[in-house]
């Protein structure tokens, strides 16, 4: 059954969200992401996702003083993406308590230093980010679209050893009107051994079933439950029940 992980997004040190990666959209929904951490785990979830938002505006991790706080205050299995550019920001992550890191413009400008990554820290603990617009992989907070097509991307990275990719599709992201079930499936009927990670547009309890139904591993959401789309005592005894 699939995996329902948290997300929170950080702009200096705040929990916020945005609406289709767009920095112009931000909203804080809480001045205090160790809060909304705890209060995750409380309610039975053992995985974050953590989205440093100024380290992918800056092209460098920025917020890990927020992830080391969460790591070692809850239990959370944490992975930590944004920014992550050199094996600098990898070190910082892993040392700051990010127990996998999800990196995805690197994989498309540096695609050898990304494997020697995964090659050192593992597939379990190295996520291959697919943020895709109009199918094509976006890069650098989203700013950027490149040139690769999304199935010719994965299929690359996944001969290669990848194992877990979160695919976000963009034009979904913080718009709570539904995900890109189609586009995922089609991910996992090419890809059958893929850990997918379902990311954008997730609005009620069921968007998530509907990702169950069709057999995806695992989704990220944010922004149903900060906008009280879903209520976390309502998912958490669908997650009883599902999971």
């Amino acid at each position: 059954m699939i995996e329902l992980i948290p997300a929170i997004d950080i702009i200096g040190g705040k929990c916020v969200r945005l609406t289709k990666g767009d920095y112009a959209t931000q909203k804080v929904y809480n001045e205090d992401p160790l809060a909304v951490a705890r209060e995750f785990e409380e309610y039975g979830f053992r995985r974050l996702h953590i989205v440093d938002l100024d380290g992918a505006k800056s092209k460098h991790i920025v917020n890990y003083r927020v992830l080391e706080q969460i790591a070692s205050a809850t239990g959370l299995v944490i992975d930590f993406g944004g920014g992550i550019k050199t094996d600098e920001d990898v070190r910082i992550a892993i040392e700051s308590g990010a127990g996998m890191v999800t990196i995805g413009s690197v994989a498309v400008t540096s695609p050898d230093l990304f494997l020697s990554w995964l090659q050192q820290y593992g597939a379990e603990r190295v996520i291959l980010g697919a943020d895709v617009r109009d199918r094509k992989i976006a890069i650098n907070g989203w700013k950027e679209e490149s040139a690769q097509e999304l199935i010719p991307f994965l299929k690359n990275f996944l001969e290669q050893g990848v194992q877990q990719v979160l695919c976000t599709d963009i034009s979904k992201d913080g718009m709570l009107q539904g995900t890109s079930v189609a586009l995922y499936q089609e991910v996992m009927e090419t890809f059958p051994e893929c850990k997918l990670i379902a990311s954008g547009g997730v609005g009620c309890l069921a968007d998530i079933q509907t990702l169950n139904d069709a057999h995806i591993p695992a989704v990220v959401f944010g922004k149903a439950i900060y906008e009280g789309r879903i209520k976390l005592n309502e998912l958490a005894r669908w997650a009883e029940n599902q999971i």
